[in-house]
């Protein structure tokens, strides 16, 4: 058993664990870590627990102490840096004639790195950029290709919903999404209809397909014989949302929609 806190470095970023040895570590705390990139800046989100082996990363990174203004004022620091550096890093691109998109620019809270995050659709050469980057900025240059959930993760924007992205705003990982989730919750399979800002199948497909798998363990499936209020029928469609099935019901002659709790099986 180890006992760690959960820290984030970015406002929807993965959740790490460190060891707080014996610092008086609260959750909301902004404390400096040791990553395997370096000395960095990060918030508690979850407070000191204990977890499994199996949890944790070994060997699990301390956290070095909790910060303080001077740290805060730093990353404010380190963030004008990086603007200045993305204008800087375009004009280069340009130069170079390089087929990448620029995405975003971090400094490490050391300032012992500068990370430079881009699209592109193959690979890129880009080792003379790097050249002229290190010649400019005299400190280590990483040149890291990101897909387009990244992209969008990092720059953000308004989804289909009308509704920030879920990316930005709360989603620490990206999970897989299948076009059978959409089917199973009954949605337009047209890609314009079910994609995000960023091209791919919309993230909220997965997240919401769980209530839609756990919500019909407790329903008739389609296709199964049932009775009614109204008699005998067979269940043609759901509507999770609606809580409702269509049943072609055969006393009657009859297709209707009708409440979950007025359907049952038959034996």
């Amino acid at each position: 058993m180890y006992s760690v806190v959960g820290v984030r470095f970015k406002k929807a970023g993965k959740v790490y664990y460190f060891d707080p040895i014996d610092l008086p570590v609260e959750q909301e705390n902004a404390v400096i870590v040791e990553t395997a990139r370096g000395i960095e800046y990060g918030r508690v989100v979850i407070g000191k627990k204990t977890v499994q082996e199996n949890d944790v990363v070994l060997p699990l990174k301390k956290v070095i102490r909790i910060a303080n203004p001077t740290d805060a004022q730093l990353v404010e620091e380190n963030k004008k840096a990086a603007k200045d550096a993305f204008g800087i890093c375009l004009n280069k691109i340009k130069d170079h004639q390089l087929k990448m998109k620029l995405v975003d620019v971090e400094y490490t809270f050391d300032r012992n790195k500068i990370i430079f995050y881009f699209t592109a659709e193959g690979r890129v050469d880009f080792r003379e950029l790097v050249k002229d980057l290190a010649s400019i900025f005299r400190t280590r240059i990483e040149l890291r290709q990101i897909g387009v959930r990244d992209e969008a993760k990092m720059l953000g924007g308004i989804g289909p919903c009308g509704r920030i992205l879920c990316c930005s705003s709360f989603l620490g990982d990206f999970e897989p999404v299948s076009i059978k989730m959409a089917k199973d919750q009954n949605l337009s399979l047209n890609p314009t209809k079910i994609s995000g800002l960023c091209g791919r199948l919309m993230c909220c497909l997965k997240f919401e397909h769980d209530n839609y798998e756990s919500a019909k363990d407790s329903v008739p499936s389609v296709g199964t014989y049932v009775i009614t209020s109204l008699g005998n029928g067979k269940v043609l469609s759901l509507n999770m949302n609606e809580k409702t099935c269509k049943v072609q019901l055969y006393d009657i002659g009859k297709i209707m929609d009708l409440p979950f709790d007025d359907v049952a099986e038959q034996d």
